[in-house]
């Protein structure tokens, strides 16, 4: 199957607000609006493709570069499901959009209010050399990363070490089982 696999095609995050998102996304970010917001939607189809009972929602995507990234509003949430989860937990996720300039980037966002997790973060040692990161919360609180590759000296060293793990890792059979569907 991997052989099939050429890109990424979208990311998608649930939202709250879809219009409040928009804002975010696409006046904040600047994102590229490549489509919506649509209208309500919903039916069993839909309902099992996304494994949610009685579903409806709406969406917008953006386009950047070769990735969309959708953004899609529920109509029902589960009690207590309006809070993302800690950045350790199963099924965490963030979006890491890389930029010319992170401390540039963080300076402008943070004129408008946004709110940043902590100060730029400079790697100049290991297989991330260059990267200046730092994460930041979206309106919902969903983690997003803005990255700097200021520059990119370690690539032979995160190939061997890659290839390394490979030939090195524990055998699938001896690795706690998990849940596979």
């Amino acid at each position: 199957m991997s052989s099939n696999i050429h890109a990424i095609h979208h990311v998608g995050l649930v939202v709250e607000d879809l219009d409040r998102s928009i804002y975010f996304y696409h006046d904040l970010l600047g994102l590229p609006l490549a489509s919506g917001p649509t209208p309500w939607f919903g039916g069993s189809e839909l309902a099992r493709g996304v494994g949610v009972p009685d579903a409806k929602l709406r969406l917008a995507t953006f386009q950047v570069g070769e990735t969309v990234v959708e953004l899609l509003q529920y109509a029902e949430h589960p009690a207590g499901g309006l809070q993302p989860p800690p950045n350790n937990s199963l099924g965490a996720a963030h979006i890491c959009f890389r930029v010319a300039d992170v401390r540039a980037a963080k300076l402008e966002l943070e004129s408008h209010g946004v709110h940043f997790y902590s100060d730029v973060t400079v790697v100049d040692d290991g297989p991330l050399a260059g990267w200046r990161w730092v994460y930041l919360s979206d309106p919902d609180g969903l983690t997003l990363e803005l990255v700097e590759i200021a520059y990119d000296d370690q690539r032979e060293l995160r190939e061997k070490s890659t290839g390394e793990y490979l030939r090195a890792r524990p055998a699938l059979a001896d690795l706690e089982p998990g849940v596979h569907h």
